[in-house]
């Protein structure tokens, strides 16, 4: 095996949610319904590809550095991790909004068309913080 990761897709939990009892000893769906089950960590996932979904850029990356390391050399997946996390670090006021351009162009992600941008376009909301209150929070002065 050369060290490429697995193609199979694996649930990341498979525990069965209990809801808490309530007032008449029946689980109370109304207070601890759905929302409170979605935020719990022991949630089981509704399809097997869910959870290969959720994780299926991280995966991609894993595969590309393997094979660029196994036909490169140990530096290429190393110099490319490097250039990730400099680009990741490079961030505008809090105020303002970033694209995030030079993530997008090292990921690739620059070339597709995806839900979020035509639909969650962050730059196109309207609402706007006051800049030296967010800054002030950011550095801890608040």
């Amino acid at each position: 095996m050369s060290g490429y990761p697995s193609l199979r897709p694996h649930s990341s939990s498979s525990k069965v949610i209990d809801l808490p009892d309530g007032l008449y000893g029946v689980p109370d769906a109304m207070l601890n319904g759905l929302q409170a089950c979605r935020a719990s960590s022991s949630l089981q996932t509704v399809h097997p590809l869910q959870a290969s979904e959720m994780v299926w850029q991280d995966h991609q990356m894993k595969m590309d550095f393997v094979m660029l390391r196994n036909s490169q050399g140990l530096h290429a997946p190393l110099k490319l991790q490097m250039e990730h996390f400099a680009v990741s670090q490079m961030q505008r006021l809090p105020c303002l909004h970033s694209s995030n351009l030079m993530m997008d162009t090292l990921t690739g992600a620059d070339d597709l068309i995806k839900f979020e941008d035509i639909l969650n376009n962050p730059a196109d909301s309207e609402v706007m913080g006051q800049p030296h209150a967010m800054m002030e929070r950011k550095l801890g002065l608040l």
